[in-house]
């Protein structure tokens, strides 16, 4: 997906501007220093991303996309210290609390799930099996349909957004180890639920 975001700097760059040598924090610290150009790229790495995520939550992309840009605005205005390493965990966070606040607010629902983040889920899963067989897809969104959204959640972060356990347990405000007991009770939950409907080879 080659989308353009509203950015900080005059230039308009796309995802084939984005120089993947530079790190998270090389970026920050750049934009830190006055180049508006380098948070325009963190923007365009991850934007789509967190958009997604926050729709896990909003059930509306435009509501998502606009919450993302929010959160990448706050960060640029504030300014915070982020810990080396930590960018991507604090963005997810920041936008993580605007999606809370913005649901809490307008339908007083804050459960995680999606069809949308079925599929992508869903996807993770097969691309690990080396199949994409439609029947196996349906199969897998509707078990993702019978875990809790908390499982659901920690599962996306991990696998789909690939954050690590220390960076997901930062952006659901948990510890690590819930983290992992939530990951081993998701894909256990999962496996169950796979068996039923005859896969048995998930997550292996």
């Amino acid at each position: 997906m080659n989308r353009r975001f509203p950015l900080a700097s005059e230039n308009s760059l796309s995802i084939d501007d984005i120089n993947i040598n530079d790190s998270d924090d090389q970026l920050y610290h750049q934009f830190l220093r006055g180049d508006v150009s380098s948070y325009d790229q963190l923007m365009i790495r991850y934007g789509d991303s967190v958009t997604f995520y926050i729709n896990g939550y909003t059930n509306n992309l435009r509501d998502g996309e606009d919450l993302m840009i929010e959160a990448f605005a706050r960060i640029m205005i504030k300014k915070p210290f982020v810990q080396k390493g930590a960018f991507k965990a604090y963005l997810y966070k920041t936008a993580r609390n605007l999606a809370l606040r913005f649901c809490e607010k307008r339908k007083g629902v804050t459960v995680f799930g999606l069809d949308e983040l079925n599929r992508e889920l869903s996807d993770s899963i097969l691309s690990d099996q080396g199949t994409g067989d439609g029947e196996k897809e349906a199969i897998l969104h509707m078990c993702l349909e019978r875990i809790d959204p908390e499982l659901k959640e920690a599962l996306w972060l991990v696998y789909c957004d690939e954050l690590t356990y220390a960076q997901a347990a930062e952006v659901m405000h948990v510890s690590v180890k819930r983290i992992d007991h939530l990951l081993s009770r998701g894909k256990e939950h999962m496996r169950r639920e796979l068996r039923k409907e005859g896969i048995s080879n998930a997550y292996k």
